[in-house]
């Protein structure tokens, strides 16, 4: 959980997550839905699905005994050099230095290596560790780093007078600290979309994404992206006739969502509307869903965003 996402952000869910899989058998049995829907709002969601393909490996071949050996681990699904080095040295405390952002910031700026921060130059990072890096003390070791970068050697911003190796770093002794490591340039696809939100009967439609791909196997209600030019409601009515081959009436704008992803800036705009035609809707890709019952469905953040509105305003109607 804490690759992408911060500290504060995990703790609730960590709790929450070991209530519903409070072990290896619990995660491995479990259904991919109800896992996808635990992580829902901590994003990159290929994370949950390894978790759990590891979890299912680990029963099924490891007769469910955690391996400790790192050739082990590092075939596991989600287990790459970092995570595997974190799990051995402080699960198992092993020796193993590990590499995540925060740890690749400290080296750089304490051995003044200038240049973007990549895997390119984990070699000379692991070169400066090696001679520093307490055997006996690794899991320590790897989380007082972590921690330092994390609340000290800050990406913008270092707090620098407060370091307690101040003194050993080059970054700041030759005033370089802010320029170290230099900065990436973000470069997001602006994306904008129109969203259907149909209820009948009390229940509301929604359609399964594709199993691979951005976003797989969550859960959203049907719509797509808008096309340059496009009015978004030629946009909404378009999208709805080629995914359900029907047609719409009725539609008032609800609301206006915008979220970012890894890659992606995306404004969702969501409509009420009804079908004037019959849809074609195939088995299990769309369901009607009481709006209650939306809350066992795993969705993206930007979605949830409108089942949020959705339940807020039965809230003040029932008021």
């Amino acid at each position: 959980m804490l690759q992408q996402t911060t500290v504060p952000a995990v703790l609730p869910r960590y709790r929450e997550w070991l209530q519903v899989f409070p072990d290896l058998r619990a995660l491995a049995q479990a259904p991919p839905q109800k896992v996808l829907k635990a992580w829902e709002g901590l994003g990159y969601y290929q994370r949950a699905r390894n978790l759990q393909h590891a979890a299912r490996l680990i029963m099924g071949k490891h007769g469910g005994v955690f391996p400790r050996t790192y050739d082990e681990l590092i075939e596991l699904p989600g287990f790459g050099p970092y995570i595997t080095a974190a799990v051995l040295s402080i699960a198992f405390h092993q020796p193993y230095p590990a590499l995540d952002a925060n740890v690749r910031r400290v080296v750089m700026r304490l051995a003044g290596i200038h240049g973007p921060m990549e895997a390119a130059r984990d070699q000379q990072i692991f070169n400066f560790l090696r001679p520093r890096f307490p055997v006996d003390s690794a899991a320590d070791f790897n989380q007082a780093m972590m921690e330092l970068g994390a609340v000290i050697c800050r990406p913008r911003n270092p707090r620098c007078l407060l370091c307690p190796v101040q003194r050993f770093c080059l970054a700041f002794e030759r005033g370089v600290q802010e320029i170290i490591p230099a900065p990436r340039e973000r470069r997001y696809e602006k994306i904008e979309s129109v969203i259907a939100v149909i209820a009948e009967g009390g229940k509301y439609l929604i359609q399964k994404r594709p199993p691979t791909g951005l976003l797989a196997g969550l859960w959203e209600f049907p719509g797509g992206k808008r096309r340059a030019g496009e009015h978004l409601h030629e946009a909404l009515r378009r999208e709805i006739r080629e995914e359900l081959g029907a047609e719409i009436e009725g539609e008032n704008l609800l609301l206006t969502v915008n979220h970012s992803y890894t890659r992606f800036q995306v404004t969702l705009h969501a409509f009420s509307c009804r079908f004037s035609t019959a849809p074609r809707l195939r088995q299990p890709i769309h369901r009607w869903v009481s709006l209650r019952a939306l809350e066992r469905y795993p969705f993206p953040s930007g979605s949830a965003k409108i089942i949020r509105f959705l339940e807020e305003r039965e809230q003040t109607s029932g008021n």
